[in-house]
Parts: structure tokens; C-alpha cells; sequence
């Protein structure tokens, strides 16, 4: 593009795409992000490539699927040299690229996230709102500095008051950012906490919920014997019944918790305006992946692929320059959000990438109903390296068609079949349904091209017949 404009990448961390009220949910409390809609582009069907956190990060921070970044699981050692990210990209070509909050590309256990050779020039860091870290933990640090202890005030039965919440943190590391005067443009990636695990919002938000008043959790008693046979599949936690976990007051704890970012984020994009930078802003709201938040028995995150942990925010605003209140139901995957942010720096995008632009969409150019014909998702990692199957091990791979999703655990003779016109929540598996045997073996076979096609490192560049 001609003129570079400033990026405000904000990154919420394990939010499902049923969580905004301008798109559908009149539960929730969004009253900036509803705005956001109203002013951009919603693409209602953005997935993304992992359900866990450090391959879905990895992958959108190169532009490539996580299994050709070779990071494909949380926990890990350190990060490849090769892809670089694309904010190292992007700062070598010229922009002030600062991170506040979460990078998670590599393991923080028991440390401090190493850097890598990132491009930020402004680096605030806060892997998760506990003080586990000695040092190097910037938010943690802020807290204490204000006389707080976060150990004590998550137990407490306030919690974490909003104005010592990582949140706030996150806000008011990002307002100082967008306020210093500089003579080019900036990236800043915005990577809160919230509203991952553990529920527990401020109590002041909490307390605007009732949680009988909401419709709780997607569950049928069937969901039960379908995850039984699965049991083998890595999960985080057990399956239970909603009432067997309080169900509805966790869905308000975590409503409560995006309550708390949207009234945030609100700080910030008047800190946009009033340094007279909005109209030169581009503005992305996005999450890394979903939450289960109960559905078919299931807290939290895994190896599974329903629309709660694949199906995430996304929505670009950009006033004057793309399209306004545009609901764009059409198949991207959160790596097109990678292409489009390196186009809008005016950067070509490197042969090895794997995105597709979202800039025709978003200007006008191109239809909104359609961009990929299928999207994909994967989730690769074993409990021993020596491990290529059996117990402890979970290899599986997600193909999404605007009608059908196909999942297949690997190594295991297990798989999920659901038609999505008919069975949008994913309660009836036709994966063993001899009517549904052909559209199966078609979508296997798609599904198999796709990752041989979209996931084979073939090595070196040829530079001649032999």
C-alpha cells in the first residue's frame, strides 16, 4: 500500500468467537468492541491453526501452519531460528514495533520467556497474572511497586481488583506507547491474559452477572459416550456434566473477564484519538484460539477441534479505508491475518509463507462470502519424545469445509464427522454413519492432500534438474 499506517495487533488470550454482542451473543457486555464491528470488518469464521496457545501464536507470528514452524506443542525448549517473525520483518522495515504482555512462543515455565530476535524496540512483558517469575516479570513487578501481592489477591474473594488487574497493566503500558512522538510508524501487539484460565474476574465484574440468567453450556447427555471414546485424546481436565462444574458461573466469570477488556480496550482507543492517530491506525481484535467453557462436557483446551476452541475474533477497522459494518462469513484462517498485516507494512510476502491477504475483503474488492474453499487445524505433541502413537500420545488434524468438519486422531482409529448446516454445535458424530461413509472418504482424502501439500518441507530451493 502506498501510505503505512500505524497497527494495533490486540491479542486476547483464549476467547471464543461467540463472545461479542454486535455479532450475536446478548449476554455479554461489549460495548467497544460492538462499536469496533460497527466501524470494520467481523470476519464471523477466522480459525485458527492450533487449539493451544504457543503453535497457534508460533503460527501467526511467521505465517506459517505449526507444523512447518516445527513448534507445534506449549512447554517447549526454545523457538527455531528459521522462520523469522513477522514483526522482525516489519521492524527492519522501518516500523517501532513494541509487545506488551504475552509472547509465548516458547515455554515461560519456571522462567522468563527467552527473547528471540523478535523486532520489538518496547518490550513489556507478562506471560500470566502470577508472580511466579523473579525477574523479568513487568507486570508483577508493576503491582508490587503499587503496594499489591498477586498471590494474595488472586485467593482473596475480591480477586485482583480491576486497577491492579493485568488487563489495566496491559492498557496502560499501550496508551504510554501510541502517546510518545516518533517520526514513523509503529506496530504494537497487545497480548493480554484474559479470559484464559483461571476464572477470576475483579469481583466488582463478576457481580454484573447473574449467572441464572445465562444459557450455560452447549451439552447434550450423548456428549457424554462421545468423549468416552475419545478418552484417550489429550485434554485438559475431565468431562463433566455443566451443573457437575457450576457451568453457568464459570460462563459468567469469563463474560465477566471480557467485560473487563472491552471497558480496556475502550482506554485505548480513546488514547488513539486523542493523539489524532485513529484515522492512521489500523485496528485488528483477534484471540489466539477458543475455550470449551463446558460444551459437550469439556473445560478449557486440547486436542479436540469443536467451533468453541477453533473459532476465534477477528475484526479489522480502519475508517476511510475499509469497509464499514461488513460481516464477512467467508472460510480465513488466522494466518491470512499474517499476510494481510505484512502487505498493509508495505512488505512483499516471503515465498515460504502460507497466508492469503485479507486486503481485497477489506477494502471492497473481493467478495466477502468467500477466500479459502476449506481451513485447517492441527495438534501435534506426545508426552515422551520417543512416542509415534499409542497412550499419552495425540497426533490430530482439523479439515473445515463451509458445510462439513473433519476430525481425525491419528494413530488411533478415531475421528469426528459432523454436518455443520444441520448440526452447528457438533452433537451428532457421523463418523460412523454408513449414509455418511462418501462424504467421509472424500473429506479424508481432501484433508490428507491438504496436509501433505500445505505441511511438507521439501528442503533447499531446486537449482537444477539433478
Amino acid at each position: 500500500m502506498s501510505d503505512r499506517p500505524n497497527i494495533l495487533w490486540y491479542c486476547t488470550d483464549q476467547q471464543r468467537f461467540d463472545t461479542i454482542g454486535a455479532l450475536g451473543n446478548p449476554y455479554v457486555q461489549t460495548p467497544t468492541i460492538d462499536r469496533l464491528v460497527g466501524e470494520g470488518v467481523a470476519f464471523t469464521h477466522a480459525y485458527c491453526q492450533s487449539p493451544i496457545c504457543t503453535p497457534s501464536r508460533s503460527s501467526f507470528l511467521t505465517g506459517m501452519y505449526p507444523s512447518r514452524v516445527h513448534n507445534t506443542r506449549n512447554g517447549n525448549e526454545s523457538f527455531p531460528p528459521f522462520p523469522p517473525v513477522i514483526t522482525k520483518l516489519i521492524a527492519d522495515a522501518g516500523y517501532d514495533c513494541g509487545l506488551i504482555g504475552k509472547f509465548h512462543l516458547q515455554s515461560a515455565g519456571r522462567r522468563t520467556e527467552p527473547r528471540i530476535d523478535d523486532g520489538y524496540s518496547s518490550w513489556k512483558f507478562s506471560h500470566a497474572p502470577r508472580d511466579d517469575w523473579p525477574v523479568g516479570h513487568d507486570y508483577a513487578d508493576w503491582v508490587r511497586n503499587q503496594g499489591g501481592d498477586l498471590n494474595q489477591l488472586r485467593e482473596s474473594a475480591d480477586r485482583v481488583p480491576a486497577e491492579l488487574h493485568q488487563t489495566t497493566w496491559a492498557s496502560d503500558m499501550a496508551i504510554d506507547f501510541v502517546r510518545q512522538e516518533r517520526d514513523r510508524p509503529w506496530l504494537l501487539s497487545v497480548n493480554i491474559y484474559d479470559p484464559h484460565p483461571p476464572f477470576i474476574p475483579p469481583r466488582s465484574y463478576f457481580d454484573r452477572f447473574n449467572p441464572s440468567d445465562l444459557p450455560g453450556p452447549y451439552f447434550r447427555e450423548s456428549d457424554l459416550a462421545q468423549q468416552a471414546k475419545l478418552a484417550a485424546i489429550d485434554f485438559q481436565g475431565e468431562v463433566k456434566r455443566p451443573e457437575e462444574r457450576s457451568g453457568k458461573e464459570i460462563q459468567a466469570a469469563y463474560y465477566a473477564m471480557i467485560a473487563l477488556i472491552d471497558d480496556q480496550f475502550a482506554r485505548l482507543l480513546s488514547a488513539l484519538e486523542e493523539s489524532n492517530q485513529r484515522d492512521n491506525t489500523v485496528i485488528i481484535f483477534t484471540s489466539d484460539h477458543g475455550e470449551s467453557l463446558g460444551d459437550h462436557g469439556l473445560l478449557e483446551k486440547g486436542c479436540r477441534f469443536y467451533e468453541g476452541l477453533v473459532r476465534v475474533p477477528l475484526i479489522f477497522s480502519w475508517p476511510g479505508r475499509f469497509e464499514q459494518n461488513l460481516q464477512c462469513d467467508a472460510l480465513v484462517e488466522l494466518l491470512d491475518k499474517t499476510a494481510s498485516i505484512l502487505e498493509l507494512a508495505g512488505l512483499p510476502q516471503p515465498e515460504y509463507q502460507q497466508g492469503r491477504s485479507l486486503l481485497p475483503i477489506l477494502t471492497g474488492e473481493q467478495d466477502p462470502h468467500e477466500h479459502r474453499p476449506f481451513v485447517r487445524s492441527e495438534y501435534f505433541d506426545a508426552l515422551d519424545s520417543h512416542f509415534t502413537g499409542g497412550d499419552g500420545a495425540a497426533y490430530a488434524t482439523m479439515h473445515r469445509t463451509r458445510t462439513h468438519k473433519l476430525t481425525v486422531y491419528h494413530g488411533h482409529q478415531l475421528g469426528e464427522l459432523y454436518d455443520l448446516t444441520r448440526d452447528p454445535w457438533e452433537f451428532d458424530n457421523l463418523w460412523d454413519d454408513p449414509a455418511s461413509a462418501a462424504i467421509k472418504h472424500q473429506l479424508i482424502q481432501e484433508s490428507f492432500d491438504a496436509h501433505v501439500l500445505l505441511t511438507t518441507d521439501v528442503g533447499s530451493r531446486r537449482i537444477a534438474p539433478m
